[in-house]
């Protein structure tokens, strides 16, 4: 039987190159759910998150994550996401919607913007007119959804599943 040791803030393994995904929010509710995207995007290595509206982060929430992020402020997502998709960028919502595709068998695209909701609202029409594709995360009991935190942390596990990197 093998012996375990726990590791107590194991260093994190380095990118030899920086992610090319992106996480672009809608105006959130909560600025703990924030935090919590930025803590969870930093951990995968992502470097650049755009949000909406006046996002403030909670230092003790986001932890470490905010010295790792880039976090662009920006008034509104659809101009954004057009210039990002003419630089070549997937635009992909995480959203409950028609013609939403599951996240268990989504097959991301490298250079991918990741979108997220508003907590109560979703993503607004003028932002889902924008969108390539749509991935969206089965329920199976109640409520309807999972938190806006936690479905953004499994999106952003799945697209490092499917893009691990190459370590330094």
């Amino acid at each position: 039987m093998p012996k375990f040791e726990h590791l107590r803030h194991k260093q994190p393994t380095r990118l030899s190159k920086p992610r090319p995904l992106i996480v672009a929010c809608a105006p959130m509710r909560s600025n703990v759910n924030l935090s919590r995207i930025v803590r969870t995007a930093a951990c995968c290595g992502v470097t650049r998150i755009i949000a909406c509206g006046k996002p403030k982060l909670d230092p003790k929430i986001a932890r470490d994550g905010v010295a790792e992020i880039t976090l662009e402020v920006r008034r509104s997502l659809p101009p954004v996401l057009a210039k990002l998709k003419s630089e070549g960028y997937a635009i992909v919502g995480l959203e409950q919607t028609t013609q939403a595709e599951n996240l268990h068998t989504f097959r991301f695209e490298e250079q991918t913007v990741l979108v997220i909701g508003n907590e109560r609202l979703g993503l607004e029409q003028a932002v889902l007119d924008t969108l390539d594709r749509v991935v969206e995360i089965p329920v199976y009991g109640m409520p309807f959804s999972y938190n806006v935190a936690t479905a953004t942390s499994m999106a952003l596990y799945e697209y490092c599943r499917q893009f691990p990197g190459s370590p330094q």
